[in-house]
Protein backbone atom coordinates (compact mmCIF):
# COMPACT_ATOMS: atom_id res chain seq x y z
CA UNK A 1 0.00 0.00 0.00
CA UNK A 2 1.25 3.31 -1.17
CA UNK A 3 0.62 6.33 1.24
CA UNK A 4 1.17 8.53 -1.57
CA UNK A 5 -1.26 6.79 -3.36
CA UNK A 6 -3.27 7.19 -0.50
CA UNK A 7 -2.80 11.10 -0.31
CA UNK A 8 -3.17 11.44 -4.00
CA UNK A 9 -6.41 10.13 -4.04
CA UNK A 10 -7.76 11.74 -0.84
CA UNK A 11 -9.77 15.04 -0.88
CA UNK A 12 -6.41 16.74 0.32
CA UNK A 13 -4.55 15.35 -2.87
CA UNK A 14 -7.30 16.00 -5.25
CA UNK A 15 -7.11 19.72 -3.76
CA UNK A 16 -3.49 19.60 -4.66
CA UNK A 17 -3.78 18.51 -7.92
CA UNK A 18 -6.54 21.19 -8.78
CA UNK A 19 -4.38 24.18 -6.75
CA UNK A 20 -1.13 22.94 -9.15
CA UNK A 21 -2.77 22.23 -12.37
CA UNK A 22 -1.56 18.39 -11.95
CA UNK A 23 1.72 18.74 -11.60
CA UNK A 24 2.15 17.28 -8.31
CA UNK A 25 0.68 14.16 -7.26
CA UNK A 26 0.44 12.62 -10.70
CA UNK A 27 -0.76 9.43 -12.34
CA UNK A 28 1.01 7.18 -14.32
CA UNK A 29 -0.60 8.24 -17.44
CA UNK A 30 0.24 11.57 -16.83
CA UNK A 31 4.52 10.66 -16.28
CA UNK A 32 3.63 8.59 -19.56
CA UNK A 33 2.10 10.15 -22.24
CA UNK A 34 1.64 6.65 -24.12
CA UNK A 35 0.73 4.50 -21.70
CA UNK A 36 -3.20 5.79 -21.59
CA UNK A 37 -3.84 3.71 -24.85
CA UNK A 38 -4.02 0.44 -23.03
CA UNK A 39 -7.08 2.21 -21.71
CA UNK A 40 -9.25 2.30 -24.40
CA UNK A 41 -11.25 -0.73 -24.76
CA UNK A 42 -11.33 -2.27 -28.35
CA UNK A 43 -14.35 -4.62 -28.19
CA UNK A 44 -16.99 -2.33 -26.45
CA UNK A 45 -16.14 0.68 -28.55
CA UNK A 46 -16.59 -1.50 -31.61
CA UNK A 47 -19.95 -2.39 -29.65
CA UNK A 48 -20.94 1.24 -29.45
CA UNK A 49 -20.06 1.60 -33.01
CA UNK A 50 -22.15 -1.52 -33.66
CA UNK A 51 -24.99 -1.21 -31.65
CA UNK A 52 -25.25 2.51 -29.78
CA UNK A 53 -24.42 0.01 -26.18
CA UNK A 54 -21.08 -1.46 -24.68
CA UNK A 55 -22.96 -4.41 -24.60
CA UNK A 56 -22.38 -7.54 -26.78
CA UNK A 57 -25.53 -8.90 -29.06
CA UNK A 58 -25.45 -11.44 -31.56
CA UNK A 59 -22.95 -11.29 -33.97
CA UNK A 60 -20.07 -13.21 -35.72
CA UNK A 61 -18.24 -13.56 -32.17
CA UNK A 62 -20.24 -11.74 -29.75
CA UNK A 63 -19.42 -13.50 -26.07
CA UNK A 64 -16.55 -15.07 -27.36
CA UNK A 65 -13.86 -12.73 -27.74
CA UNK A 66 -12.28 -11.15 -24.73
CA UNK A 67 -11.62 -7.46 -24.30
CA UNK A 68 -8.66 -6.32 -26.19
CA UNK A 69 -7.13 -3.02 -25.13
CA UNK A 70 -5.15 -0.62 -28.20
CA UNK A 71 -1.63 -1.54 -27.50
CA UNK A 72 0.93 0.94 -27.36
CA UNK A 73 1.85 0.13 -31.12
CA UNK A 74 -0.98 0.26 -32.21
CA UNK A 75 -1.66 2.47 -36.03
CA UNK A 76 -4.24 3.86 -34.93
CA UNK A 77 -4.32 7.29 -33.20
CA UNK A 78 -7.79 7.76 -31.40
CA UNK A 79 -6.87 11.30 -31.12
CA UNK A 80 -7.40 11.62 -35.19
CA UNK A 81 -10.28 14.44 -36.31
CA UNK A 82 -13.04 13.63 -38.06
CA UNK A 83 -12.59 14.99 -41.94
CA UNK A 84 -14.60 17.94 -42.85
CA UNK A 85 -17.37 17.31 -44.91
CA UNK A 86 -17.31 12.93 -44.35
CA UNK A 87 -20.68 11.76 -43.64
CA UNK A 88 -21.17 9.89 -40.45
CA UNK A 89 -21.84 6.63 -42.00
CA UNK A 90 -18.63 6.48 -43.84
CA UNK A 91 -16.61 7.14 -40.46
CA UNK A 92 -15.03 4.08 -39.11
CA UNK A 93 -14.39 3.91 -34.97
CA UNK A 94 -10.93 4.31 -35.04
CA UNK A 95 -10.70 2.08 -31.49
CA UNK A 96 -12.25 -0.68 -33.18
CA UNK A 97 -11.80 0.10 -37.31
CA UNK A 98 -15.37 -0.71 -37.95
CA UNK A 99 -17.78 1.73 -39.77
CA UNK A 100 -20.42 2.58 -37.30
CA UNK A 101 -24.19 1.92 -38.06
CA UNK A 102 -25.93 4.68 -39.37
CA UNK A 103 -28.97 4.26 -37.27
CA UNK A 104 -27.97 2.94 -33.94
CA UNK A 105 -23.69 3.23 -34.16
CA UNK A 106 -22.11 5.61 -31.53
CA UNK A 107 -18.67 7.42 -32.47
CA UNK A 108 -17.23 6.60 -28.99
CA UNK A 109 -13.51 5.59 -27.96
CA UNK A 110 -14.67 3.51 -24.89
CA UNK A 111 -11.95 3.97 -21.19
CA UNK A 112 -12.01 0.87 -19.16
CA UNK A 113 -10.26 -1.22 -16.59
CA UNK A 114 -7.28 -2.01 -18.59
CA UNK A 115 -7.42 -5.81 -17.28
CA UNK A 116 -8.96 -7.86 -14.73
CA UNK A 117 -5.98 -6.92 -12.84
CA UNK A 118 -5.52 -3.09 -13.25
CA UNK A 119 -4.29 -1.78 -9.92
CA UNK A 120 -6.51 1.08 -9.65
CA UNK A 121 -10.07 -0.81 -9.42
CA UNK A 122 -11.02 -0.66 -5.46
CA UNK A 123 -11.33 -4.39 -6.14
CA UNK A 124 -7.80 -5.19 -6.75
CA UNK A 125 -6.27 -3.45 -4.17
CA UNK A 126 -3.63 -4.88 -2.05
CA UNK A 127 -4.75 -6.56 0.80
CA UNK A 128 -3.30 -4.04 2.86
CA UNK A 129 -4.88 -0.68 1.46
CA UNK A 130 -8.46 -2.58 1.76
CA UNK A 131 -8.21 -2.99 5.26
CA UNK A 132 -7.00 0.40 5.75
CA UNK A 133 -10.10 1.90 3.97
CA UNK A 134 -12.00 -0.39 5.85
CA UNK A 135 -11.14 0.79 9.14
CA UNK A 136 -11.24 4.46 7.91
CA UNK A 137 -14.77 3.55 6.85
CA UNK A 138 -15.35 1.90 10.59
CA UNK A 139 -14.22 5.05 12.09
CA UNK A 140 -16.35 6.98 10.05
CA UNK A 141 -19.39 5.20 11.33
CA UNK A 142 -18.76 4.76 14.94
CA UNK A 143 -17.65 9.45 15.18
CA UNK A 144 -21.18 9.74 13.65
CA UNK A 145 -23.17 7.34 15.09
CA UNK A 146 -21.65 7.49 18.77
CA UNK A 147 -23.38 11.19 18.55
CA UNK A 148 -26.96 9.27 18.70
CA UNK A 149 -26.87 7.72 22.61
CA UNK A 150 -24.00 9.98 23.72
CA UNK A 151 -26.77 12.62 24.28
CA UNK A 152 -28.57 10.53 26.69
CA UNK A 153 -26.18 10.36 28.94
CA UNK A 154 -26.79 14.09 29.61
CA UNK A 155 -30.77 13.89 29.44
CA UNK A 156 -31.19 14.56 32.94
CA UNK A 157 -29.37 17.99 32.74
CA UNK A 158 -31.20 19.00 29.53
CA UNK A 159 -34.53 18.53 31.49
CA UNK A 160 -33.41 20.50 34.42
CA UNK A 161 -31.41 24.03 32.68
CA UNK A 162 -34.27 24.10 30.08
CA UNK A 163 -37.02 22.94 32.45
CA UNK A 164 -38.64 20.38 29.73
CA UNK A 165 -40.18 16.78 30.04
CA UNK A 166 -38.35 13.41 29.60
CA UNK A 167 -40.41 12.77 26.56
CA UNK A 168 -39.79 16.50 25.28
CA UNK A 169 -35.29 15.61 26.16
CA UNK A 170 -35.69 12.63 24.43
CA UNK A 171 -36.72 14.53 21.14
CA UNK A 172 -32.96 15.37 21.11
CA UNK A 173 -31.95 11.09 20.46
CA UNK A 174 -35.08 11.02 18.30
CA UNK A 175 -34.69 13.98 16.10
CA UNK A 176 -31.06 12.98 15.63
CA UNK A 177 -32.25 9.52 14.31
CA UNK A 178 -34.67 10.78 12.64
CA UNK A 179 -31.96 13.03 10.42
CA UNK A 180 -29.92 9.80 9.70
CA UNK A 181 -33.44 8.29 7.98
CA UNK A 182 -33.92 11.31 6.01
CA UNK A 183 -30.96 11.99 4.79
CA UNK A 184 -30.08 8.64 2.85
CA UNK A 185 -32.55 9.57 0.59
CA UNK A 186 -30.65 12.24 -0.85
CA UNK A 187 -26.64 11.78 0.11
CA UNK A 188 -26.93 7.98 -0.75
CA UNK A 189 -28.30 8.41 -4.55
CA UNK A 190 -25.85 11.50 -4.54
CA UNK A 191 -22.74 9.40 -3.97
CA UNK A 192 -23.63 6.95 -6.75
CA UNK A 193 -23.57 9.59 -9.61
CA UNK A 194 -20.30 9.17 -11.39
CA UNK A 195 -18.83 12.47 -11.22
CA UNK A 196 -19.82 13.18 -7.47
CA UNK A 197 -18.62 9.84 -5.87
CA UNK A 198 -18.47 8.93 -2.68
CA UNK A 199 -15.51 11.25 -0.86
CA UNK A 200 -17.35 14.84 -1.01
CA UNK A 201 -20.45 13.27 -0.01
CA UNK A 202 -18.35 11.88 3.30
CA UNK A 203 -16.03 14.77 3.63
CA UNK A 204 -18.35 17.68 2.58
CA UNK A 205 -21.20 16.69 4.95
CA UNK A 206 -18.99 15.31 7.45
CA UNK A 207 -17.49 19.44 7.95
CA UNK A 208 -20.70 20.67 8.37
CA UNK A 209 -21.71 17.82 11.06
CA UNK A 210 -18.46 18.95 13.12
CA UNK A 211 -18.97 22.59 12.95
CA UNK A 212 -23.05 21.89 14.08
CA UNK A 213 -21.56 20.59 17.00
CA UNK A 214 -20.70 24.44 18.20
CA UNK A 215 -24.28 25.58 18.08
CA UNK A 216 -25.65 22.19 19.45
CA UNK A 217 -23.14 22.56 23.11
CA UNK A 218 -23.61 26.13 23.05
CA UNK A 219 -27.45 26.14 22.63
CA UNK A 220 -29.11 29.00 23.85
CA UNK A 221 -33.01 27.55 24.00
CA UNK A 222 -34.65 24.02 23.76
CA UNK A 223 -35.91 24.66 20.60
CA UNK A 224 -32.24 25.88 19.03
CA UNK A 225 -30.88 22.24 20.49
CA UNK A 226 -33.30 20.12 18.96
CA UNK A 227 -33.11 22.42 15.31
CA UNK A 228 -29.53 21.57 15.75
CA UNK A 229 -29.62 18.25 16.98
CA UNK A 230 -31.95 17.12 13.59
CA UNK A 231 -29.57 19.03 11.27
CA UNK A 232 -26.38 17.19 12.99
CA UNK A 233 -28.16 13.82 12.42
CA UNK A 234 -28.97 14.72 8.51
CA UNK A 235 -25.91 15.93 7.77
CA UNK A 236 -24.16 12.37 9.93
CA UNK A 237 -26.40 10.36 7.81
CA UNK A 238 -24.02 9.63 4.71
CA UNK A 239 -22.33 6.70 6.30
CA UNK A 240 -25.19 5.26 8.20
CA UNK A 241 -26.61 4.40 3.98
CA UNK A 242 -23.37 4.65 2.13
CA UNK A 243 -20.40 2.98 4.22
CA UNK A 244 -21.75 -0.82 3.16
CA UNK A 245 -21.47 0.37 -0.15
CA UNK A 246 -18.34 0.98 0.45
CA UNK A 247 -17.12 -2.16 1.57
CA UNK A 248 -19.10 -3.55 -1.88
CA UNK A 249 -16.71 -1.44 -3.31
CA UNK A 250 -13.18 -3.08 -2.59
CA UNK A 251 -14.43 -6.50 -1.67
CA UNK A 252 -15.58 -9.22 -4.02
CA UNK A 253 -18.89 -10.98 -3.42
CA UNK A 254 -17.60 -13.79 -1.66
CA UNK A 255 -15.86 -12.01 0.75
CA UNK A 256 -18.40 -8.87 0.86
CA UNK A 257 -19.65 -10.25 3.78
CA UNK A 258 -16.61 -9.97 6.20
CA UNK A 259 -16.09 -6.41 5.39
CA UNK A 260 -19.85 -5.87 6.35
CA UNK A 261 -19.23 -8.12 9.72
CA UNK A 262 -16.47 -5.69 10.75
CA UNK A 263 -18.02 -2.64 9.61
CA UNK A 264 -21.65 -3.80 11.15
CA UNK A 265 -19.44 -4.14 14.33
CA UNK A 266 -18.77 -0.50 14.24
CA UNK A 267 -22.50 0.26 13.75
CA UNK A 268 -23.50 -1.08 16.66
CA UNK A 269 -20.00 -0.07 19.00
CA UNK A 270 -21.72 3.51 18.31
CA UNK A 271 -24.77 3.71 20.24
CA UNK A 272 -23.35 1.03 22.04
CA UNK A 273 -20.26 3.46 23.43
CA UNK A 274 -22.11 6.74 23.54
CA UNK A 275 -23.43 6.15 27.29
CA UNK A 276 -20.09 5.57 28.24
CA UNK A 277 -18.06 7.91 26.82
CA UNK A 278 -21.01 10.75 27.97
CA UNK A 279 -21.80 9.51 30.97
CA UNK A 280 -18.42 10.41 33.08
CA UNK A 281 -18.22 13.58 31.56
CA UNK A 282 -21.55 14.12 31.92
CA UNK A 283 -21.36 14.04 35.59
CA UNK A 284 -18.23 15.81 36.26
CA UNK A 285 -18.78 18.57 33.86
CA UNK A 286 -22.83 18.76 32.78
CA UNK A 287 -24.95 17.68 29.48
CA UNK A 288 -22.73 19.99 26.98
CA UNK A 289 -19.36 18.38 27.65
CA UNK A 290 -21.10 15.23 26.30
CA UNK A 291 -21.20 17.26 22.65
CA UNK A 292 -18.02 18.85 23.13
CA UNK A 293 -16.36 15.06 23.09
CA UNK A 294 -18.44 14.22 19.62
CA UNK A 295 -16.86 16.84 18.19
CA UNK A 296 -13.54 16.27 19.24
CA UNK A 297 -13.89 12.59 18.15
CA UNK A 298 -16.10 13.43 14.76
CA UNK A 299 -13.30 16.38 14.16
CA UNK A 300 -10.43 13.93 14.29
CA UNK A 301 -12.13 11.27 12.06
CA UNK A 302 -12.21 14.25 9.32
CA UNK A 303 -8.80 15.56 9.79
CA UNK A 304 -7.70 11.48 9.29
CA UNK A 305 -9.78 10.90 6.15
CA UNK A 306 -9.20 14.47 4.31
CA UNK A 307 -5.33 13.67 4.24
CA UNK A 308 -5.60 9.48 3.87
CA UNK A 309 -9.27 8.09 2.43
CA UNK A 310 -9.48 7.75 -1.13
CA UNK A 311 -12.31 7.32 -3.67
CA UNK A 312 -13.41 3.53 -3.63
CA UNK A 313 -16.56 4.52 -6.82
CA UNK A 314 -15.13 2.45 -9.02
CA UNK A 315 -17.31 4.62 -11.72
CA UNK A 316 -16.05 8.10 -10.18
CA UNK A 317 -12.97 6.57 -10.52
CA UNK A 318 -13.46 5.80 -14.13
CA UNK A 319 -14.95 8.82 -14.94
CA UNK A 320 -11.63 10.54 -13.55
CA UNK A 321 -9.77 8.37 -15.43
CA UNK A 322 -11.37 9.63 -18.84
CA UNK A 323 -10.80 13.43 -17.90
CA UNK A 324 -7.63 13.29 -17.32
CA UNK A 325 -7.13 10.97 -20.94
CA UNK A 326 -9.17 13.63 -22.22
CA UNK A 327 -7.55 16.69 -21.53
CA UNK A 328 -4.11 14.77 -22.57
CA UNK A 329 -5.05 14.10 -25.99
CA UNK A 330 -7.93 16.47 -26.59
CA UNK A 331 -10.13 13.74 -28.12
CA UNK A 332 -13.55 14.24 -26.89
CA UNK A 333 -14.66 10.99 -28.18
CA UNK A 334 -12.89 9.16 -25.24
CA UNK A 335 -15.80 8.49 -22.76
CA UNK A 336 -16.58 5.53 -19.80
CA UNK A 337 -19.53 3.64 -19.19
CA UNK A 338 -20.51 5.69 -16.31
CA UNK A 339 -20.17 9.00 -17.72
CA UNK A 340 -21.99 7.54 -20.76
CA UNK A 341 -24.79 6.73 -18.13
CA UNK A 342 -24.87 10.01 -16.02
CA UNK A 343 -25.31 11.71 -19.58
CA UNK A 344 -28.48 9.73 -20.19
CA UNK A 345 -30.46 10.69 -16.99
CA UNK A 346 -32.62 13.30 -16.82
CA UNK A 347 -33.73 14.83 -13.68
CA UNK A 348 -37.09 13.41 -13.91
CA UNK A 349 -35.11 10.22 -13.51
CA UNK A 350 -33.28 11.46 -10.61
CA UNK A 351 -36.08 12.38 -8.44
CA UNK A 352 -38.05 9.54 -9.13
CA UNK A 353 -34.27 7.16 -7.83
CA UNK A 354 -33.81 9.52 -4.90
CA UNK A 355 -37.63 10.44 -3.37
CA UNK A 356 -40.26 8.11 -5.17
CA UNK A 357 -38.64 4.33 -5.70
CA UNK A 358 -37.05 4.03 -2.34
CA UNK A 359 -40.89 4.17 -1.02
CA UNK A 360 -42.65 2.60 -3.84
CA UNK A 361 -39.78 -0.50 -3.75
CA UNK A 362 -41.29 -0.50 0.26
CA UNK A 363 -44.80 -0.54 -0.07
CA UNK A 364 -45.29 -2.87 -3.54
CA UNK A 365 -42.80 -5.32 -3.11
CA UNK A 366 -43.31 -7.93 -0.16
CA UNK A 367 -39.89 -9.28 0.41
CA UNK A 368 -38.69 -5.74 0.82
CA UNK A 369 -40.95 -4.84 3.21
CA UNK A 370 -41.36 -7.55 5.39
CA UNK A 371 -37.59 -7.73 6.21
CA UNK A 372 -37.37 -3.64 6.49
CA UNK A 373 -40.46 -3.78 9.01
CA UNK A 374 -38.10 -6.81 10.76
CA UNK A 375 -35.18 -4.78 10.84
CA UNK A 376 -37.30 -1.52 12.16
CA UNK A 377 -38.54 -3.34 14.89
CA UNK A 378 -34.62 -4.49 15.77
CA UNK A 379 -33.41 -0.86 15.41
CA UNK A 380 -36.22 0.21 17.72
CA UNK A 381 -35.17 -1.77 19.90
CA UNK A 382 -31.12 -0.64 19.96
CA UNK A 383 -33.37 2.86 21.10
CA UNK A 384 -35.31 2.06 23.39
CA UNK A 385 -32.51 0.41 25.66
CA UNK A 386 -31.23 3.94 25.96
CA UNK A 387 -34.40 4.54 28.02
CA UNK A 388 -35.15 1.00 29.76
CA UNK A 389 -31.69 1.39 31.38
CA UNK A 390 -31.37 3.88 33.33
CA UNK A 391 -35.11 2.64 34.87
CA UNK A 392 -32.93 -0.88 35.62
CA UNK A 393 -29.74 0.23 36.53
CA UNK A 394 -30.33 3.54 38.04
CA UNK A 395 -33.60 3.12 39.69
CA UNK A 396 -33.03 -0.96 41.11
CA UNK A 397 -29.27 -1.62 41.16
CA UNK A 398 -28.46 2.27 41.71
CA UNK A 399 -25.87 3.08 39.55
CA UNK A 400 -24.43 6.25 39.32
CA UNK A 401 -24.84 7.87 35.43
CA UNK A 402 -21.15 6.52 34.54
CA UNK A 403 -21.15 3.21 35.82
CA UNK A 404 -24.71 3.21 33.70
CA UNK A 405 -22.27 3.30 30.87
CA UNK A 406 -20.56 0.86 31.26
CA UNK A 407 -23.90 -1.42 31.28
CA UNK A 408 -24.00 -1.19 27.63
CA UNK A 409 -20.87 -2.98 27.33
CA UNK A 410 -22.60 -6.28 27.76
CA UNK A 411 -23.99 -5.05 24.11
CA UNK A 412 -20.79 -5.04 22.68
CA UNK A 413 -19.83 -8.34 24.26
CA UNK A 414 -22.42 -10.02 22.02
CA UNK A 415 -20.97 -8.84 18.73
CA UNK A 416 -17.97 -9.62 19.05
CA UNK A 417 -18.38 -12.87 20.67
CA UNK A 418 -20.57 -13.77 17.34
CA UNK A 419 -18.14 -12.79 14.84
CA UNK A 420 -15.90 -15.83 15.03
CA UNK A 421 -18.29 -18.63 14.71
CA UNK A 422 -20.23 -16.23 11.73
CA UNK A 423 -17.26 -15.83 9.99
CA UNK A 424 -16.50 -20.11 10.12
CA UNK A 425 -20.08 -20.41 8.25
CA UNK A 426 -19.59 -17.71 5.89
CA UNK A 427 -16.25 -19.55 4.76
CA UNK A 428 -16.61 -23.24 5.04
CA UNK A 429 -20.21 -23.26 3.97
CA UNK A 430 -21.56 -20.24 2.42
CA UNK A 431 -18.51 -19.07 0.07
CA UNK A 432 -19.10 -22.32 -1.28
CA UNK A 433 -22.29 -21.98 -2.58
CA UNK A 434 -21.20 -18.88 -5.12
CA UNK A 435 -20.81 -19.72 -8.53
CA UNK A 436 -17.82 -19.06 -11.55
CA UNK A 437 -19.52 -15.80 -11.73
CA UNK A 438 -19.61 -15.08 -7.88
CA UNK A 439 -23.28 -14.81 -7.70
CA UNK A 440 -25.52 -16.54 -5.16
CA UNK A 441 -29.23 -17.20 -4.71
CA UNK A 442 -30.73 -14.85 -2.53
CA UNK A 443 -31.96 -17.34 -0.25
CA UNK A 444 -28.86 -18.90 0.78
CA UNK A 445 -27.92 -15.41 2.62
CA UNK A 446 -31.14 -16.00 5.29
CA UNK A 447 -29.59 -18.98 7.63
CA UNK A 448 -28.32 -16.28 9.94
CA UNK A 449 -31.63 -14.54 9.99
CA UNK A 450 -33.58 -17.49 10.83
CA UNK A 451 -31.03 -18.32 14.20
CA UNK A 452 -30.73 -14.61 15.14
CA UNK A 453 -34.58 -14.43 15.46
CA UNK A 454 -34.83 -16.78 18.28
CA UNK A 455 -32.65 -14.05 20.45
CA UNK A 456 -34.58 -11.50 20.79
CA UNK A 457 -37.43 -12.93 22.59
CA UNK A 458 -34.39 -14.84 24.46
CA UNK A 459 -32.73 -11.40 25.18
CA UNK A 460 -36.26 -9.32 26.35
CA UNK A 461 -37.48 -11.89 28.99
CA UNK A 462 -34.23 -12.76 30.43
CA UNK A 463 -33.18 -9.24 30.81
CA UNK A 464 -36.85 -8.17 32.15
CA UNK A 465 -37.31 -10.91 34.25
CA UNK A 466 -33.88 -10.77 35.91
CA UNK A 467 -33.89 -6.86 35.96
CA UNK A 468 -35.14 -6.94 39.91
CA UNK A 469 -33.05 -5.67 43.37
CA UNK A 470 -32.59 -9.84 44.78
CA UNK A 471 -30.95 -10.92 41.19
CA UNK A 472 -27.37 -9.28 40.53
CA UNK A 473 -26.80 -6.57 38.13
CA UNK A 474 -24.70 -8.51 35.59
CA UNK A 475 -27.60 -10.86 34.89
CA UNK A 476 -29.75 -8.33 32.92
CA UNK A 477 -26.68 -7.29 31.02
CA UNK A 478 -25.64 -11.03 30.57
CA UNK A 479 -29.26 -10.59 29.18
CA UNK A 480 -28.78 -7.87 26.72
CA UNK A 481 -25.54 -9.03 25.28
CA UNK A 482 -27.94 -12.00 23.31
CA UNK A 483 -29.63 -8.50 21.38
CA UNK A 484 -26.70 -7.81 19.69
CA UNK A 485 -25.93 -11.61 18.65
CA UNK A 486 -29.73 -11.31 17.33
CA UNK A 487 -29.30 -7.37 15.52
CA UNK A 488 -25.78 -8.75 13.76
CA UNK A 489 -27.29 -12.00 12.48
CA UNK A 490 -30.05 -10.48 10.99
CA UNK A 491 -28.91 -7.33 9.42
CA UNK A 492 -25.81 -9.31 7.61
CA UNK A 493 -28.33 -11.59 6.43
CA UNK A 494 -31.09 -9.08 5.12
CA UNK A 495 -28.87 -6.70 3.75
CA UNK A 496 -27.45 -9.63 1.60
CA UNK A 497 -30.11 -10.84 0.68
CA UNK A 498 -32.01 -7.78 -0.01
CA UNK A 499 -28.45 -6.43 -2.21
CA UNK A 500 -28.68 -9.97 -4.90
CA UNK A 501 -32.32 -9.77 -4.80
CA UNK A 502 -32.25 -6.39 -5.88
CA UNK A 503 -28.55 -5.49 -7.72
CA UNK A 504 -30.57 -3.03 -10.12
CA UNK A 505 -31.95 -1.08 -7.07
CA UNK A 506 -30.00 -2.19 -4.49
CA UNK A 507 -29.27 2.09 -3.84
CA UNK A 508 -33.31 2.68 -3.44
CA UNK A 509 -33.84 -0.78 -1.49
CA UNK A 510 -30.96 0.49 1.03
CA UNK A 511 -32.22 4.18 1.18
CA UNK A 512 -36.34 2.80 1.69
CA UNK A 513 -35.02 0.17 4.47
CA UNK A 514 -32.36 3.25 5.94
CA UNK A 515 -35.75 5.74 6.29
CA UNK A 516 -38.24 2.70 7.74
CA UNK A 517 -35.95 1.46 10.30
CA UNK A 518 -34.90 5.04 11.42
CA UNK A 519 -38.45 6.27 11.56
CA UNK A 520 -38.97 3.57 13.96
CA UNK A 521 -35.70 4.14 15.69
CA UNK A 522 -37.32 7.70 16.08
CA UNK A 523 -40.46 7.10 17.18
CA UNK A 524 -39.83 4.51 19.95
CA UNK A 525 -37.83 6.16 22.72
CA UNK A 526 -40.50 8.62 22.84
CA UNK A 527 -43.10 6.42 24.78
CA UNK A 528 -40.52 3.95 26.06
CA UNK A 529 -40.07 4.91 29.51
CA UNK A 530 -43.89 5.46 30.03
CA UNK A 531 -44.63 1.69 28.85
CA UNK A 532 -41.39 0.30 31.08
CA UNK A 533 -42.66 3.34 34.62
CA UNK A 534 -46.53 1.70 33.87
CA UNK A 535 -46.31 -2.04 33.51
CA UNK A 536 -43.19 -2.79 34.70
CA UNK A 537 -39.97 -4.04 33.59
CA UNK A 538 -41.00 -7.59 33.32
CA UNK A 539 -44.29 -7.36 31.56
CA UNK A 540 -42.85 -4.39 29.36
CA UNK A 541 -39.98 -6.19 27.92
CA UNK A 542 -42.07 -9.34 27.38
CA UNK A 543 -44.64 -7.36 25.12
CA UNK A 544 -41.64 -6.64 23.08
CA UNK A 545 -40.20 -10.21 23.45
CA UNK A 546 -44.03 -11.00 22.05
CA UNK A 547 -43.92 -9.08 18.90
CA UNK A 548 -40.53 -10.45 18.55
CA UNK A 549 -41.48 -14.04 18.36
CA UNK A 550 -44.35 -13.39 15.66
CA UNK A 551 -41.32 -11.69 13.51
CA UNK A 552 -39.32 -14.82 13.60
CA UNK A 553 -41.29 -16.80 10.90
CA UNK A 554 -40.30 -13.88 8.13
CA UNK A 555 -36.85 -15.42 7.10
CA UNK A 556 -38.42 -19.00 7.25
CA UNK A 557 -41.26 -18.20 4.72
CA UNK A 558 -38.88 -16.13 2.40
CA UNK A 559 -36.05 -18.99 2.76
CA UNK A 560 -39.24 -20.97 1.20
CA UNK A 561 -40.89 -18.98 -1.00
CA UNK A 562 -38.64 -16.15 -1.76
CA UNK A 563 -37.72 -17.66 -5.50
CA UNK A 564 -41.25 -17.50 -6.52
CA UNK A 565 -41.94 -14.27 -4.90
CA UNK A 566 -39.10 -12.53 -7.04
CA UNK A 567 -40.35 -14.14 -10.31
CA UNK A 568 -43.37 -12.50 -9.70
CA UNK A 569 -41.78 -9.38 -8.99
CA UNK A 570 -41.07 -6.74 -11.52
CA UNK A 571 -38.16 -5.73 -10.17
CA UNK A 572 -36.12 -8.43 -8.54
CA UNK A 573 -33.76 -10.54 -10.05
CA UNK A 574 -35.03 -13.69 -11.64
CA UNK A 575 -32.46 -15.88 -12.85
CA UNK A 576 -31.92 -18.23 -9.81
Amino acid sequence: MGVSDLIRDSAFGHLVRLATGNKYLTYAEERDPSLWKKYVNEVKSRNFAHHGHAGDVSDDDAGTREARHVSEDSEKDLSDSERPGQPKEGIPNLASGVKLDPEKGRDIHLIDWYGPDDPENPRNWSHAKKYFVTFEICLLTLSVYIGSSIYTAGLLGVMEEFGVSQVAATLGLTLFVAGYGLGPMVWAPMSEIPFIGRNPVYIGTLVIFVLFQIPTALASNFGMLLAFRFLTGLFGSPVVATGGASIGDMYRPQKQAYGLGIWGISAICGPVLGPLVGGFAVEAEGWRWSIWELMWLSGFCLVFLFFLLPETSSANILYRRTRRIRKLTGDEKLKCEPEIMGEQMTGKDIVWMVLIRPISLNFTEPMVFLLNLYISLIYALLYIWFESFPIVFVGIYHFTLGELGLAFLGILIGVICIIPPFFCWLYFHQEKQFNERGEIQPEKRLPPAMVGGFFVPICLFWFGWSARPDIHWIMPIIGSSFFSVATFLLFQSVFGYLADAYPDYVASVFAGNDFMRCGFGAGFPLFAAAMYNRLGVGWASSLLAFLGIAFIPIPYVLYVYGGRLRKRSKHARKDF
